[in-house]
């Protein structure tokens, strides 16, 4: 198997949004957008209490691309303009396809706060190509217990298949775009080689630990967290220095200008200003606050 060769390694900075600080490897200055992905947000490690909730995002509206969430600790509550209310555990994902307009609220569930506890998870921005962008709206939750589970020849890397395909295994999500996103919990030794279509662009992010890649560049906390691969091989190696997490996605480039406006990504900034305008008629439902 020919490996992917590295395109580039990098920080995963801190930003502040309001009362929350969070990583945001991109976008950055450097990197703008690593198509079709906008955005990736990791948020905590938070540690909830009724004294301390920074982390509860009221009802917003989203148009245009699909707002992911894969949470890693803790529980979060969604409720959205479609009818949904569910409540989101350690391990699971919530995939939402904004489509023409959705309205969503999410937050630490109500026990997680009376009891305290801790709340991470990563954010996910994956754009949607023009004639997709208007669609109807869905939701998709997915728990942990039902992805299914590739293990390396070791034993110690688990790879668990969220959306796309590995060695002919298929995702639990259901896509838009052609896409892959696995969750990978490696063991320290732990060795195992993840292919995907070199028509994709493909990334690596390390939520906790330290991975030897390719056998060339470490993925490490504080240095390198975030790595993007080039299109010219069949995948990518890890071997895991130390117990570690870490998610891979790809996707096809879908190749068209976007215009952005806080949660809305469009094509166009006519789009733009219709969206912010349906939201404001009331065309993309209603949420009430909790």
């Amino acid at each position: 198997m020919k490996l992917n060769t590295i395109k580039r390694a990098g920080r995963s900075h801190f930003i502040n949004m309001g009362p929350i600080r969070l990583r945001q490897p991109f976008p950055t200055k450097h990197i703008e957008m690593i198509d079709p992905f906008i955005l990736l947000h990791h948020y905590g490690p938070y540690e909830i209490s009724a004294a301390n909730n920074p982390f509860d995002l009221g009802p917003h509206p989203h148009r245009g691309f699909e707002p992911i969430t894969f949470l890693v600790q803790g529980e979060q509550l969604h409720r959205d303009s479609l009818g949904n209310e569910s409540i989101v555990k350690a391990g699971d994902v919530q995939w939402t396809t904004a489509g023409r307009g959705i309205i969503h609220a999410e937050g630490p569930t109500k026990d997680l706060v009376k009891q305290g506890g801790t709340i991470e998870g990563i954010q996910l921005w994956l754009n949607l190509p023009s004639e997709k962008k208007m669609i109807e709206a869905n939701y998709q939750h997915a728990k942990y217990e039902e992805f299914k589970v590739i293990t390396s020849e070791d034993g110690k890397v688990e790879t668990r298949i969220i959306a796309g395909e590995l060695e002919n295994t298929f995702g639990r999500i259901g896509t838009q775009t052609a896409v892959n996103a696995f969750m990978i919990d490696a063991k320290a030794g732990g060795e195992q080689f993840i292919s995907y279509s070199n028509s994709h662009h493909g990334l690596l992010y390390l939520l906790k630990g330290k991975v030897m890649v390719n056998g060339v560049e470490a993925l490490e906390l504080d240095k390198n967290q975030l790595m993007e691969f080039n299109q010219d091989g069949e995948g990518f190696s890890i071997k895991a220095e130390t117990g570690s997490t870490l998610l891979f996605i790809s996707g096809e480039p879908i190749n068209e200008p976007i215009a952005t406006y806080g949660p809305y990504v469009m094509n166009s900034q006519t789009e733009l200003l219709e969206a912010m305008r349906d939201f404001q008629m009331g065309k993309m439902g209603f949420l009430p606050t909790n």
